[in-house]
């Protein structure tokens, strides 16, 4: 679990191709430092991947094709900047909401625009997924946990203040940029206990 406060802005040091897959190798002073070990639990740019290896000041991590598939993983190169977050340990602050770094979605910025020191941020979404956002509700940009400011037909918007815009990858966004989108999950579950739920799922099949 994770709770979509970023630890550190890492860095792409290689790619590697490993049989159909990819390694990813990435630079991490701070995580590295604090006792990374291999088999930990990462959230990079929203994905949790598992450590498989240490090297001074990286970590790798496998990336499977189903993972490359669905996520903007497969775009990253060398250099590219991500967000990291190590697993959340008992007794630690909760201070975003809880993620499992399981990404729902890729979503797109549809606009950007300043708004005093802050950045208002609207990201296009898949239609499917648009019924689990509301406003003033929690949501994950590339792991980054974020208020919901408003829902408008398949877009959703978000202010992104000065300290998020210099300590994660959000400041770098341009207008059609792709990111990984998790949903809230007491939303999922909520869903499920509502007895429209198996009238939804028809819905969604015959749309």
């Amino acid at each position: 679990m994770f709770t979509g406060i970023v630890q550190e802005l890492g860095s792409i040091e290689r790619r590697e191709a490993r049989g159909g897959d990819v390694r990813l190798v990435i630079g991490s002073g701070r995580l590295t430092s604090a006792g990374l070990n291999v088999g930990d639990s990462v959230c990079v740019q929203g994905c949790c991947l598992t450590v498989t290896g240490i090297e001074g000041r990286t970590f790798s991590a496998d990336v499977s094709r189903e993972t490359l598939a669905v996520t903007t993983l497969g775009e990253l190169a060398v250099g590219a900047r991500v967000n990291l977050e190590p697993a959340l340990r008992a007794g630690e602050p909760l201070g975003g909401h809880l993620l499992s770094g399981h990404v729902d979605a890729v979503a797109r910025l549809a606009a950007s625009r300043a708004d005093a020191r802050s950045q208002r941020l609207t990201f296009a979404v898949p239609v499917a997924l648009m019924r689990y956002i509301a406003p003033k509700g929690s949501i994950a940009v590339d792991g980054v946990s974020l208020t919901v400011n408003e829902v408008e037909g398949a877009t959703f918007g978000v202010n992104i203040i000065p300290h998020t815009q210099a300590v994660t990858t959000l400041g770098a966004l341009n207008v059609g940029s792709a990111v990984n989108l998790e949903v809230d999950q007491i939303a999922r579950y909520v869903e499920r206990l509502l007895p429209g739920f198996a009238t939804l799922q028809r819905d969604d099949r015959k749309g």
